[in-house]
């Protein structure tokens, strides 16, 4: 008697003797032989493990794999840098598992004016939030987001040098430099010992070929760059554009980039009611001016609402649909996916929610704590919390180069006592010695930060200042 396997439909041999029979070929080796040459065929037993065909002992096995993971729901993580555990409203997983939205292959609206108001909605919310007119389709992170905002300016300006933070992501910048090495040129900007951009050195690097002045607010560091009118200004003074990369989750309390000067704004929606995951739960977002110049040269796809034929109707639709690599292929202007769609949705939800009021809460809450972590670390002896000094939203730089050990040992020691520690930094930012960057969400209480420094202070060996 021929396996079957439980999970394989098309593993029945009646419905392979179909398929064979449709296909007008006796059996499946006719399918390879002319495909692959016999010398690369395997004719070999794998040694693989037996199937595991009970869908109760397969569940038991993967769950016992599964309780190797240590996670953030069992330590206390001050883990950030790019994706940050924010509590997601039970609402959002609700809406983003429904059956109008969850589909096997991708968040793509097609025909469906459903997904289409909410892609819709979710634009529209977003552009208050960032305070412009047109915020994109979703792009595949926050990364990719920056990487193509770039892009348009080089497009939109037909310039070809960029200038960048010396202080960004590192794994954006990655990004970047891939995404941009054949179109244009990548110039980093020095900071100041308060880590903010370094305008004289900005000014210098300025020149008629210069398309676009690029800073993060909050910064990769933690820091808020302050002088982000006076950056836009000497950009604009050049011909160049500003862009800025902002986190959405601070906009509830900081002033729009908008309106100190920029003219693109991008960043990842992942605070918006995402979970942290590996590798997922990510979207980017581009937001503009209504500028024909500007619209003309997004690579993602434009939603628009507008009358039906009938009276008080509305549906909803494409704008400009060419430029997308879904309508001219291989002559748009840049190649994007629509595999974060469902977190635009997820991210219409979270901002629905929690609305204005919300959000400026959300803010105030990480702002408090943020500076009363940093008050709370500048009283052990042996580390210096907030290196830079300067005002932080979410995030800080805390060195360690006085206290006699490397971070890598410290995040060691802090993980037996159930903490996961900031992100070593010794290795992306060597100036800045034994250094790590901590993150402190609306999920960090206050307890949770009396931890962090009562551990410390055991693994530093030092009472209080």
């Amino acid at each position: 008697m021929s396996f079957v396997h439980p999970y394989m439909p098309n593993s029945a041999p009646a419905v392979q003797r179909e398929m064979l029979d449709e296909l007008g070929i006796n059996c499946i080796e006719d399918l390879y032989r002319d495909l692959i040459p016999e010398h690369l065929r395997f004719r070999g037993q794998m040694n693989l493990p037996r199937p595991i065909l009970g869908e109760f002992e397969l569940k038991k096995h993967v769950e016992d794999i599964l309780k190797q993971n240590i996670s953030c729901n069992e330590y206390v993580s001050f883990l950030g840098a790019g994706c940050y555990q924010h509590y997601v409203p039970a609402i959002c997983d609700e809406i983003n598992s429904r059956s109008e939205f969850l589909t096997a292959y991708c968040g793509d609206t097609y025909c469906d004016h459903g997904k289409m108001q909410a892609i819709f909605e979710y634009c529209s919310m977003m552009a208050e939030l960032v305070d412009m007119d047109v915020v994109s389709y979703t792009n595949y992170d926050g990364g990719q987001a920056v990487a193509s905002s770039l892009r348009m300016a080089l497009r939109i300006t037909g310039k070809s040098e960029l200038l960048l933070p010396a202080t960004m992501n590192p794994e954006i910048l990655s990004l970047v430099r891939d995404y941009c090495k054949h179109v244009g040129k990548i110039k980093l900007v020095n900071y100041t010992a308060k880590g903010l951009l370094d305008l004289v050195d900005l000014e210098n690097k300025l020149s008629d070929k210069t398309a676009a002045v690029f800073f993060e607010n909050p910064s990769y560091l933690g820091f808020i760059e302050t002088q982000g009118k006076q950056i836009a200004d000497v950009a604009h003074k050049a011909g160049a554009i500003c862009i800025v990369n902002a986190d959405a989750a601070s906009l509830g309390i900081l002033e729009s980039p908008a309106n100190y000067g920029a003219d693109i704004i991008c960043g990842d929606i992942q605070p918006l009611g995402m979970h942290i995951q590996f590798g997922g739960g990510q979207a980017g977002y581009i937001a503009s001016r209504q500028d024909e110049a500007y619209i003309q040269q997004y690579p993602t796809y434009l939603y628009g609402i507008a009358r039906t034929g009938v009276q008080g109707e509305y549906g909803w639709g494409r704008a400009l649909n060419y430029r997308c690599s879904h309508g001219s292929r291989e002559k748009a202007h840049e190649y994007f996916g629509t595999a974060s769609g469902l977190w635009a949705i997820t991210a219409a939800v979270y901002l629905a929610v929690m609305g204005p009021q919300g959000m400026q809460e959300l803010g105030e809450t990480i702002l408090y704590r943020t500076n009363y972590a940093i008050k709370e670390l500048a009283e052990i002896k042996g580390i210096q919390a907030n290196i830079f000094g300067t005002a932080n939203f979410q995030e800080f730089v805390v060195n360690f180069d006085d206290c006699g050990k490397t971070v890598a040992e410290i995040n060691k020691d802090l993980l037996l006592k159930g903490i996961f520690g900031g992100k070593d930094l010794s290795r992306e930012f060597p100036a800045l010695g034994q250094s790590a960057l901590y993150c402190i969400t609306e999920m960090i209480s206050a307890e949770d930060i009396r931890k962090l420094s009562g551990a410390l202070r055991e693994i530093v060996g030092q009472e209080g200042k």
